[in-house]
């Protein structure tokens, strides 16, 4: 089953980018060192690097029930960040949320994060999970308030390239059944 390519929430639009969003994704989020810090992709350094997440979007669309979503206001359309679901199979997937720094604090990953939890229920998800840095603390009680769990006996690393490039580190693992 295919996801909507629209989701409404309360206070939120969420759409599958375009590539005519680059320029806006470039400039509220993903080349700002301080939003991206804890995130397992690298910042952008230029709207090449953001074009190509546009194409990588747009494949993930085509090859999967879903992908990468962004994030808007209802309330003005604007840009407050990015979501979706990454695939390993038709039932297990990974999610998590970016937003902008301005964004920050007004609990809008919680509602975005629980669109995420809603639409993996509705398209045959069974396992969804959500990696995060144990230095991210807010992460860690958006995770908590939509019901994941961490997963204790998760030993692996990742890299956090906006860290310490090259570097694999500690991550929790967040898991839930949608």
């Amino acid at each position: 089953m295919s996801a909507p390519r629209r989701i409404d929430t309360t206070r939120l639009v969420l759409r599958p980018p375009e590539p005519a969003d680059a320029q806006e994704i470039f400039d509220r989020y993903a080349s700002d060192p301080g939003v991206v810090r804890y995130l397992g992709w690298p910042r952008h350094r230029s709207i090449a690097d953001t074009e190509g997440f546009a194409r990588f979007s747009a494949a993930e669309w085509e090859r999967w029930p879903a992908g990468p979503y962004l994030i808007r206001s209802r309330d003005g359309d604007r840009l407050l960040g990015g979501t979706g679901l990454g695939f390993e199979s038709e039932t297990v997937a990974s999610t998590g949320y970016v937003l902008a720094a301005d964004a920050w604090g007004h609990g809008y990953a919680t509602e975005a994060l629980a669109a995420m939890v809603d639409l993996a229920r509705a398209i045959g998800v069974t396992r969804l999970y959500a990696l995060c840095h144990p230095g991210h603390r807010a992460s860690q009680r958006v995770l908590d308030k939509c019901g994941f769990v961490r997963d204790t006996t998760w030993t692996r690393q990742m890299k956090f390239p906006n860290l310490t490039p090259g570097v694999a580190q500690d991550v929790f693992a967040y898991a839930r059944r949608p």
